[in-house]
């Protein structure tokens, strides 16, 4: 069995934040939390980009991050995953570089192109293009990263001897992490020997795909260490299974037209740009690859079934116990090496989270060290 790290992945949604005075006190409560799964043994930290959305209220994450690394001393960090189209490229090389000097070399760079058409419509950026634009963008990024300095020509972006100070803490740059869903993705992040993420397909889609993966870095044969996998599922812990699916069910099941958040303004403009309203809430092309599909179909069900998260995979509910046993059948299955765990489920109270985050640390982490 794959050697297993622990990870939070912490999601400061719109209904996260209304559940606090300010975001002032999010924040506060968010770092803290930081701390103490650093002092529970989790070794990684990670939240997720959204802009013009309320899937996360973490809209300025390098800010939030500076303050993240003062207040912790060996949790590595980052965004999972910034996406690239909403980001100047020499910047966010910069800010990223500056983030891994703040932590002395803890940083975790972690990219992807996005999957939602409307938060790209309200930023007036190209929605078809965004997988080519981040793909220069990375090309800027690293570039800056190895050199300092960053010339390049290409279709969305272009450079002559800008400067980039500093480069990165660690050498020769932080690890990089793509957010891989299309065997396309897969095959550009087996090109460059990036590490994979994945949070939202059903557990026999992962392994199939990192399985793919895995084929296709032996077709590269790079020099380099081989990358790693990394998985993030919703996880409650309480002491018994019952307790467990009480408190987690809930917040688990929401159907969208229930769910104030996805109450969203800009209906109109979106319509506008040729788009639908799909029965999971989002917005989406009327045209669809068998990836998005497949993902409107998750989405889809989970909304309405709770044996759907627990049957695929997407969700670990119960007693310590319980979460080890399937966490260890998660992981002969997928063989990932980092498993993040998402205790934070919807508006679930910041107690239970607590409690589930201890019983976790001190219960299941053991049974895979």
């Amino acid at each position: 069995m794959t050697q297993l790290s622990f990870g939070v992945f912490d999601v400061m949604s719109r209904g996260v934040a209304d559940s606090y005075p300010s975001a002032a006190d999010m924040y506060d409560d968010h770092i803290q939390l930081a701390v103490e799964v650093e002092q529970k043994g989790y070794e990684y930290y990670f939240s997720i980009e959204h802009q013009s959305s309320p899937l996360s209220y973490l809209t300025s994450p390098n800010v939030y991050f500076a303050s993240l690394a003062r207040s912790t001393s060996v949790l590595r960090f980052g965004m999972m995953i910034y996406q690239m189209p909403f980001h100047h490229p020499i910047r966010l090389a910069q800010e990223s570089a500056t983030l891994d000097h703040l932590s002395r070399g803890r940083f975790e760079f972690g990219v992807g192109t996005g999957i939602s058409p409307h938060e790209f419509i309200r930023w007036n950026i190209p929605y078809e293009s965004r997988r080519e634009q981040s793909h220069e963008a990375l090309e800027v990024i690293r570039q800056a990263w190895a050199k300092g300095v960053v010339t390049f020509e290409g279709k969305h972006f272009n450079f002559v001897e800008v400067l980039t100070e500093p480069r990165p803490f660690q050498d020769p740059h932080p690890p990089i992490w793509y957010a891989a869903h299309s065997p396309h993705s897969f095959e550009f992040a087996a090109k460059h020997n990036f590490n994979v993420s994945q949070n939202i397909d059903v557990d026999s889609v992962v392994a199939e795909k990192f399985d793919m993966w895995r084929k296709m870095l032996k077709k590269y044969k790079h020099s380099a260490p081989t990358p790693s996998a990394f998985l993030t599922r919703h996880v409650h812990v309480a002491k018994t299974d019952e307790k467990a699916r009480e408190q987690a069910e809930p917040y688990l099941v929401t159907p969208r037209d229930k769910d104030p958040e996805f109450h969203e303004a800009g209906q109109v403009a979106v319509a506008q740009a040729g788009l639908e309203v799909s029965p999971d809430g989002r917005y989406q092309k009327r045209t669809q690859t068998k990836e998005h599909q497949e993902l409107r179909r998750v989405f889809r069900e989970r909304q309405h079934s709770y044996d759907f998260w627990i049957d695929n995979g997407l969700a670990l509910v119960g007693s310590p116990e319980t979460v080890t046993r399937k966490l260890k059948e998660q992981q002969d299955l997928i063989q990932m090496d980092i498993f993040c765990a998402r205790h934070g489920i919807g508006r679930m109270p910041m107690a239970h989270v607590r409690e589930s985050i201890d019983l976790f640390s001190k219960e299941v982490m053991p049974a895979f060290r």
